[in-house]
């Protein structure tokens, strides 16, 4: 479990941001994780703002929801630079479905943080082909801590790291559920593609 290097709402202590990635497959609790850290930072009486991309509607408008219906508010923005309009000000920027933002999301985050800004992204490291996905290599790759969640594969009961698509649409974003993805481990995963391709 993630702890966070340091709490509380900053009256005494310099003011020093850094940035936190979660990724992982779909039903991995990316997402999950990411409201437990921002529920401690308003414990910690931190003011925080959450974005999430305008494309994700499926659970609310709004709100950044988990697959176990877990609730946070948040702001959905069209673009990456948005965030720093917003969240600027605030002492931790949350950021959900990162995957679906644009290529700047990775110069946004580093802006915020050597603000002095604490920031939590989460999304989707790979996509349903196995590849590298948006802008998250370039977020992990300037983050201070990377936290990689895991998923039960469905087919074999193994860890999972892989969202394998059940639906036969070929665009790189599909927003689904359980009926158009399950996770699954490298081997299942593999297996899957190839009976896909035959």
């Amino acid at each position: 479990m993630f702890i966070e290097p340091r709490v509380g709402n900053k009256t005494h202590a310099s003011r020093k941001g850094w940035i936190e990635v979660i990724c992982g497959s779909m039903f991995s609790g990316k997402t999950e994780e990411l409201i437990r850290r921002l529920n401690r930072a308003k414990i910690a009486r931190q003011k925080i703002e959450i974005f999430k991309p305008t494309v994700d509607k499926r659970y609310h408008e709004e709100d950044v929801v988990s697959h176990n219906a877990n609730a946070i508010r948040s702001t959905p923005i069209d673009f990456a630079q948005d965030m720093l309009l917003l969240g600027g000000s605030c002492d931790v920027v949350g950021i959900d479905e990162a995957q679906f933002f644009d290529d700047g999301l990775a110069e946004v985050c580093v802006k915020l943080a050597n603000s002095g800004v604490r920031v939590i992204a989460a999304g989707l490291d790979m996509d349903y082909l196995g590849k590298p996905f948006g802008p998250m290599p370039a977020l992990m790759a300037v983050a201070e801590y990377v936290t990689k969640v895991h998923a039960v594969c469905v087919q074999c009961g193994d860890i999972a790291n892989y969202s394998f698509r059940n639906a036969a649409d070929e665009k790189q974003v599909l927003l689904g559920e359980t009926d158009s993805y399950e996770a699954r481990c490298r081997h299942c995963f593999t297996e899957g593609m190839k009976q896909k391709k035959s």
